[in-house]
């Protein structure tokens, strides 16, 4: 399990080398095809330690989901990546990113929610020093 979280961090970072404007994801809403997630889905408009999600849905369940702080600012890029699709080897690769400045990584279990119910791992790109206490309030 350490191993398929180690590789997907190195997926998530390579990802970085993907162009293109983040000008127009910096603040929110980004152009479509994102779609705000509280829109589609049955959960908050911002959650602690999240923020306010957007996705592109025929990304999922990888994402990414872009991450705004209450005002607005992109703070984060999230994957959302099944376990047992990792274990069974599905691989994500090529994965967008929000911003390329990333300050700080977390990865973490989650057991499922709406959007992605099955067991995944969270993989939290921060793209700026404050960015992790801004998405905790």
């Amino acid at each position: 399990m350490k191993t398929l979280l180690i590789g997907l961090l190195g997926m998530s970072l390579a990802a970085g080398v993907l162009a293109h404007d983040e000008s127009k994801l910096a603040q929110m809403p980004p152009e479509e095809p994102y779609v705000q997630v509280s829109d589609v889905l049955p959960l908050p408009e911002f959650l602690p330690g999240l923020g306010t999600l957007f996705v592109y849905p025929d990304t999922l369940p990888a994402g990414p989901f872009l991450s705004y702080d209450r005002d607005g600012k992109l703070s984060a890029t999230v994957y959302m990546t099944p376990l047992e699709e990792l274990k069974n080897g599905v691989a994500y690769d090529d994965l967008a990113v929000g911003s390329h400045e990333v300050t700080a990584v977390d990865i973490y279990y989650n057991g499922g929610h709406p959007g992605v119910e099955s067991p995944h791992a969270h993989v939290v790109l921060f793209h700026d020093k404050g960015a992790k206490d801004r998405l905790a309030k």
